[in-house]
């Protein structure tokens, strides 16, 4: 009998641990869009073990990276590592990436044409502005074959590394939220998925769409200091489970690719 009550005096004192650890609720950023919706399903799955969170949508992608540097957020889930990287460089940041995410296909949209190589010589295509999004963009041009990017083309392509352009195409740089609204002006414009969404685009029907095999795969970001926080990795381990992934499948039909 003792030894039986000294271990439910253990296993209390654990689960009152374990309880305080996840007191606080986290803080979660997102970009406005899809990401939040999944943020939403796994904050459910997180409450039945004790774990609040709260999603909270930004509209200015750099403003979750600085969100996260000061503390207002404990972590985000919408950039890739490129991007990060070129944040982390730029800002220095004190934020790491600590797992995989989603691939959210870039994908190349357009109004006046129904394919791609229905595009006239001189034709204007827009592309985010911001560096890394901008080299995504110009590979995905080139794997659909309107451009050619010289041979040791990276994350830091720019248009000044396009090797060849057959239909001479006008690159037009904007800010990544107002790529959608630019196809009223240009001939096809290279947009990111949730921006996409949100301005009632169908992915299905873009003109090319990235596949599994994109190197931009979404992560998740914290700050240094709060890499082995226990609600965050379990957090995190609860959005790479089998539900969500099925919730992903079933919700986006395809659109957003699970990299577990």
């Amino acid at each position: 009998m003792k030894r039986f009550l000294t271990s439910v005096v253990l296993a209390a004192g654990l689960l009152s641990a374990t309880t305080a650890a996840f007191a606080d609720p986290l803080k979660l950023g997102v970009s406005a869009g899809p990401y939040g919706e999944i943020l939403e399903f796994t904050s459910k799955l997180a409450a039945k073990e004790g774990i609040e969170s709260k999603v909270i949508e930004f509209t200015d992608w750099n403003m979750l990276n600085a969100a996260l540097q000061d503390g207002s957020i404990d972590a985000n889930n919408f950039q890739h590592q490129p991007f990060l990287d070129n944040q982390v460089k730029q800002r220095n940041y004190d934020i790491v990436s600590v797992a995989k995410s989603v691939v959210v296909p870039m994908g190349i949209y357009a109004k006046k044409v129904q394919k791609l190589d229905e595009l006239k010589s001189g034709a204007t295509v827009s592309i985010p502005n911001d560096p890394t999004n901008a080299a995504r963009a110009l590979f995905l041009l080139a794997k659909a074959g309107l451009i050619g990017l010289k041979p040791d083309a990276g994350i830091s392509t720019t248009i000044a590394d396009i090797a060849s352009n057959p239909k001479n195409v006008k690159f037009v740089e904007l800010d990544a939220a107002q790529l959608p609204r630019s196809l009223d002006d240009v001939d096809a414009s290279v947009i990111t998925l949730n921006y996409a969404v949100l301005a009632g685009l169908e992915p299905t029907k873009a003109l090319v769409l990235e596949d599994d095999q994109s190197k931009w795969h979404l992560v998740w970001a914290v700050r240094k200091d709060r890499a082995e926080d226990p609600a965050i990795k379990r957090f995190i381990a609860l959005y790479r489970s089998p539900e969500v992934r099925q919730f992903i499948q079933t919700r986006f039909n395809g659109t957003i690719i699970p990299t577990w």
